[in-house]
This record gives C-alpha cells, sequence and structure tokens, in this order.
C-alpha cells in the first residue's frame, strides 16, 4: 500500500471513529494538475461533531504516520474544515454546506470510493 492510501486509510478511519458519515474517496491521481492525489470527503451533523472528527483524524493520522497537516481551515465556524495533508485533502462538512458545494460533482472525473456508514 502506498504511502498515501495508507493516509487515506487512516484518515477513514478517525472519521469513522467519530461517526462521520457518507464517506467518499475520490482518487484524483489520474487526473491532470490538481492540488493533490485524493480527497477525502464525510460530514458531521453539528458544528460540535465536525470539530471531533477533525481531532479524530489528527490523532489517527499522527499515531500512524507522524504526520501532521500542513493546514486547517474553517475550525471558526465548523461548518466546512478543510485539512491539508499535501498528497490528501480532507473536508469535513456540515451536511447543507455540502450538498451547497456538492465537491463530488465537481470532481466527477475522479474515481469516487462510497463507504458504507458505521452504526
Amino acid at each position: 500500500m502506498n504511502e498515501a492510501k495508507y493516509l487515506v486509510k487512516k484518515i477513514t478511519e478517525g472519521i469513522q471513529e467519530k461517526k462521520g458519515k457518507n464517506i467518499v474517496i475520490a482518487d484524483l491521481s489520474s487526473i491532470d494538475d490538481t492540488i493533490c492525489n485524493y480527497f477525502v470527503i464525510c460530514q458531521g451533523n453539528s458544528p460540535s461533531q465536525v470539530t471531533a472528527i477533525v481531532d479524530s483524524v489528527k490523532d489517527y493520522v499522527r499515531i500512524a504516520t507522524d504526520n501532521k497537516p500542513t493546514a486547517i481551515d474553517g475550525l471558526q465556524n465548523a461548518q466546512w474544515v478543510a485539512m491539508d495533508y499535501s498528497d490528501v485533502l480532507v473536508h469535513v462538512f456540515l451536511p447543507e454546506v455540502r450538498d451547497f458545494y456538492n465537491l463530488e460533482h465537481l470532481w466527477a472525473d475522479a474515481k469516487l470510493t462510497y463507504l458504507p456508514d458505521l452504526d
């Protein structure tokens, strides 16, 4: 498993730990001129859950890979938080904000993997 794929695996585990929903992994590696190789997109039901998901992802990735995000943006209102791990960008949304921006459809050329919710 290459480094980016392992990072995606740890990110998704961190999301699932805090019951993040509707996880989609967008593989952008075969698309030219993208800013990263993967998007991991998910949602939480409240700003506090969004923040908990972000913290969980940070913990899972740090423990497994000793990586820290180069940037985290959006924690002020926690409606859309973006975490930058260079090769992987993580987007944690509130449902209505996610519906509005619809990132999955912006990257329609990407190979999308939908993970089932863990309940």
